[in-house]
């Protein structure tokens, strides 16, 4: 049976309310009569609000069919669809997602195009419908439909038949590739053969390649899976919880949720650090850390924080060092002493020094220098020949933790090139003092500190020449809300209205814990509420862009997501606290 092009739609982007919120979207399209011109970017009059998700050259038209809207009225019960209700450019009348393949080339009126894609799940077109789980549905009942590129520009109009001119390389389904990147259980055999399908577009591409050395090498993806547009790298992060280059930040889990650890001193570093030493309530001695991880405290009623270890992997305690800059670290500077009990949750993050062979560049900033104390330690107690280059910036020698143990550490290294910058003496390090240092080509950095330096030392480092840049920040992550155009640049803060009355949740990054309250049916929809920064898409448990480290507490979902998310890990968008949470947010 020949497809026809049924009906084509246009609609340009308009704001939209939503939650609360204003969201540009150009998912509302309308059937327009007569011939229209298709280019490379765009049908005349159409439009994307979100190009990062939508539109471009590899997802110029998006085709939905009329099978799927048959199905989903059956199962809403509802009789009130009209062409372009799913947000697609053209409707057609066959071409179902599994048969037509990624690849496939058809003819329509004028025109050539290319299928290089499943559709992009996000939270608009439920928006759309009306029908918030129908991001998850569209993939769980295998009706996603799909993007096309164009090939020859021309004009098309509704009634066009709809000729296949080339089968797409491998024979892959629409449904089987979005299948590979949404749902679990994976054929290895078709995830291998997705990677020669040159069509396919680059960022589904990636996740792929992701993928199969996954297989390859028995380890999982950053959050056990790749999710999109949406995770693309970010620069990226917080307070010791530190995500490297927008990977979710790692756990490796040697005790479940909170434990007591009991401080057996604490100490002066310099003017405005105090260490604390943390050791088990037991004596036994303490699971190794990896060089520059962090551990999420519980000080009693003073609330919880993260803060980066600076002890020696190997050492049988912990060590935490902290800045006198806010209600807590006061507390610890002021009231916090030897004996005294706290709460940790284990070791954790990605931040951390690797064990490749190459030169190694550690830079920091003021309090910045804990992880990378950590992984000077590292290098020290293994007697490394690896290249160090240490730099250092502090505001003055009084203010310079660390200062003695570093030029100890530094002195046992056999390739070592110490700075240490002092900014009140107005020494600051620029592209001509670190090209001064000498640092070689192909060197990996590790640097932590203020946004605004990090910012700076990656752009440095990278013209330098350096290979690889990891980087730590203080504050939470970037936030990724597609769409989204009243952007709020507020401290979290608890939401408006009574106060709920279940369990408390607490968000570790941004120093905040609320009360849960039944009026939110997600945790994702309270972190929204405090204005706590937040990275989503789907909003139903789907492409993973929320994927969250769960320090604490256990949850439960609906809807229930396609793919679990890894041990330790939270979907925030369709989860609900069975008790005290504490998330890494």
């Amino acid at each position: 049976m020949m497809a026809t092009l049924r009906s084509l739609n246009v609609g340009m982007p308009k704001d939209v309310g939503w939650h609360g919120r204003t969201v540009h979207t150009g998912i509302w399209k309308a059937p327009v009569d007569g011939p229209r011109m298709v280019r490379r970017l765009n049908i005349d009059g159409d439009g994307q609000g979100d190009l990062n998700g939508h539109g471009g050259e590899q997802r110029a038209v998006l085709v939905y069919q009329l099978d799927s809207y048959d199905y989903w009225q059956r199962h809403f019960g509802r009789d009130d669809f009209s062409y372009g209700q799913f947000g697609e450019n053209f409707t057609v009348d066959g071409l179902p997602d599994d048969e037509v393949c990624v690849g496939d080339r058809y003819r329509i009126g004028e025109a050539e195009f290319e299928v290089t894609q499943p559709r992009v799940t996000c939270y608009r077109v439920g928006m759309r419908m009306g029908e918030p789980e129908l991001p998850s549905l569209l993939v769980a009942h295998r009706r996603p439909g799909f993007y096309l590129r164009v090939i020859k520009e021309g004009r098309v109009e509704a009634g066009d038949e709809i000729v296949r001119t080339r089968v797409g390389p491998e024979e892959l389904s629409v449904a089987d590739i979005d299948a590979l990147l949404y749902l679990p259980d994976r054929d290895a055999t078709k995830l291998r053969a997705s990677l020669h399908i040159p069509a396919l577009s680059p960022g589904w591409q990636q996740s792929f390649r992701e993928l199969v050395e996954a297989l390859d090498t028995g380890t999982p993806t950053a959050d056990g899976r790749n999710a999109g547009p949406y995770s693309e790298p970010q620069p990226g992060l917080s307070s010791g919880a530190a995500e490297v280059d927008g990977q979710a930040a790692g756990v490796v889990a040697d005790w479940p949720g909170f434990r007591p650890l009991t401080v057996s001193a604490v100490t002066r570093e310099s003017d405005t650090v105090r260490s604390v030493y943390l050791e088990s309530a037991d004596g036994e001695p303490l699971p190794a850390a990896r060089p520059g991880q962090f551990l999420v405290i519980r000080f009693g009623d003073q609330g919880i924080r993260s803060y980066s270890l600076s002890s020696a992997p190997g050492s049988s305690t912990y060590r935490i060092s902290v800045k006198r800059d806010g209600v807590v670290s006061t507390y610890i500077h002021e009231h916090l002493t030897a004996g005294m009990t706290v709460e940790a949750a284990a070791p954790r993050g990605e931040f951390v020094l690797t064990e490749e062979p190459g030169p190694v560049v550690l830079v920091s900033a003021g309090i910045g220098i804990t992880p990378v104390m950590a992984m000077l330690h590292r290098l020290a107690d293994e007697r490394s020949r690896r290249p160090v280059w240490w730099i250092h910036i502090a505001r003055s020698p009084e203010q310079q933790a660390f200062a003695t143990e570093a030029a100890g550490l530094i002195g046992s290294l056999t390739d070592v090139h110490p700075q240490v910058f002092f900014t009140a003496g107005g020494h600051r390090p620029g592209k001509a003092q670190l090209a001064r240092l000498g640092i070689p080509r192909g060197a990996s950095a590790y640097v932590c500190g203020p946004a605004g330096f990090m910012e700076q030392m990656r752009v440095l480092l990278t013209e330098l020449g350096v290979s690889e840049v990891r980087t730590e920040l203080f504050g939470a992550l970037p936030s990724i809300n597609p769409g989204l155009t009243d952007a709020r640049a507020v401290q979290p803060h608890p939401p408006e209205g009574e106060p709920g009355t279940g369990p408390l949740i607490t968000f570790s990054r941004s120093g905040l814990s609320v009360p849960w309250s039944d009026q939110h049916s997600s945790l994702l929809e309270l972190a929204d509420a405090c204005d706590v920064p937040t990275r989503w898409s789907c909003r139903t448990g789907v492409c993973h862009t929320c994927v969250t480290p769960l320090i604490s507490g256990e949850v439960s979902y609906q809807p229930q997501p396609l793919e679990p998310p890894a041990a330790g890990e939270v979907l925030p968008c369709c989860a609900r606290p069975t008790g005290d949470l504490v998330l890494d947010l």
